[in-house]
């Protein structure tokens, strides 16, 4: 990934942070339809899940589990055997840690009989208020020299917006 930088970013309050961040990809995301790249190549929270399915790897956060239930491409046997154990997690979220959520998905993947949940916010080494964001600074140079007028001004926004964590 030329041109890109990954960083572990810190934040005080989730929701505000989760906010922010959908704003600047909104943002990010119009101008990369009309010019064609996007500065922010990822976000990963420290409690994202992926789970493959028939059609890919989707991603979820541990709580998310019962809205992404219908959208799993898995047999019924796997997807209860899933839900048992994404709901023991659920009702420990309170004092849920990354370490704990690695040890859900390692035996998750053992009582499955094959790995299809992964979690990789344990080994980036994420905890509670953190993220870990993925930049494509030629991406962020290229806008920068080609917007202007209304353009450049969403860009200068979620530029700024980004900048408060980064």
């Amino acid at each position: 990934m030329a041109g890109t930088i990954s960083k572990i970013i810190h934040f005080h309050d989730e929701e505000e942070f989760l906010d922010d961040m959908t704003e600047i990809m909104e943002r990010f995301s119009y101008l990369a339809s009309k010019y064609g790249h996007n500065p922010v190549e990822g976000i990963l929270l420290w409690d994202y899940i992926g789970v493959q399915d028939e059609e890919g790897v989707k991603i979820f956060r541990v709580g998310e589990f019962p809205y992404f239930e219908g959208a799993l491409k898995v047999d019924l046997e796997t997807l209860r055997v899933m839900e048992r154990y994404f709901d023991e997690m659920e009702s420990k979220w309170d004092e849920l840690r990354v370490e704990d959520i690695a040890y859900f998905v390692e035996m998750l993947n053992d009582a499955l009989g094959r790995e299809i949940v992964y979690y990789e916010a344990y080994d980036l080494g994420l905890d509670r208020d953190t993220a870990y964001i993925i930049l494509n600074i030629a991406n962020l140079h290229y806008l920068e020299s080609v917007l202007d007028g209304r353009d450049r001004e969403i860009f200068e926004e979620a530029v700024e917006l980004l900048m408060r964590y980064v």
